[in-house]
């Protein structure tokens, strides 16, 4: 199969996150000193959670095995990765976020859980995808909830647009897949409007994807049932190169 060409870089003037506080508790505290083992670092760029040019990861290396690699992206307190983890023992797994006491919340829930086949990236989702994985190297990726910036003068800050949907696709294996949910219905059409435009992915079902079993019940989930708004699934996969 003839290999995906990389995305071009996408401008991070406007980012789709806020940074907040980063105290933690103590509980938080204990497990980022227990499990700091499993917090991936890379040089970094002018920002806490920007990546230097040039700045490289060998995932095998971090896990210490070479096996299929799926990605989240924020990440969040880890209910999802941890549970990703823990039911799918022979994948490796990247929880990528942006606050370090959620860091620290994965740490503690994958440690408890005695999940070990997952690391923790502090990064920009964007830049960790441009720079941190090759073409064609994530056989799996999901992004549960993204912020859906509602108001209409902040819509520029959503993630999944255009771009990001080129990237995504330039680093998923021939077979991989991407997941998404959100609660948000305008975003929910805006990413299918999105994900549909992009030659290289294809919807995997007619519409909506099923709530995936895997995915736990999480707060954010928990809030968009009790404020009344429906959870949309999305699942696409990459098509096959044009000599598959």
């Amino acid at each position: 199969m003839a290999a995906m060409p990389a995305a071009a870089p996408i401008r991070r003037d406007v980012v789709s996150f806020v940074r907040r506080g980063d105290r933690m508790n103590p509980s938080q505290q204990r497990a980022w000193d227990t499990y700091g083992g499993w917090i991936v670092t890379v040089p970094r760029g002018e920002r806490s959670t920007s990546i230097a040019p040039g700045a490289e990861v060998d995932w095998d290396a971090v896990f210490g095995r070479s096996a299929p690699l799926a990605v989240e992206i924020g990440s969040g307190t880890g209910d999802a990765v941890t549970a990703a983890g823990l039911a799918q023992p022979e994948v490796n797994h990247v929880a990528i976020e942006v606050f370090l006491p959620a860091i620290a919340s994965t740490l503690g829930k994958a440690g408890r859980a005695g999940v070990h086949n997952v690391r923790v990236l502090l990064a920009d989702g964007v830049q960790a995808l441009e720079t941190l994985f090759a073409p064609g190297s994530i056989s799996e990726l999901t992004t549960w909830f993204p912020d859906p910036w509602p108001k209409a003068r902040h819509q520029k800050r959503r993630l999944v647009n255009a771009e990001f949907a080129a990237l995504v696709a330039s680093r998923l294996t021939p077979d991989g897949r991407w997941r998404l949910a959100t609660d948000w219905e305008d975003y929910a059409e805006q990413m299918r409007d999105v994900l549909d435009a992009e030659p290289a992915l294809a919807n995997a079902y007619d519409g909506w994807a099923p709530r995936p079993g895997l995915r736990p019940v999480t707060r954010f989930e928990e809030r968009a049932h009790a404020a009344g708004r429906t959870v949309r699934d999305l699942e696409y996969h990459r098509r096959p190169g044009p000599s598959a």
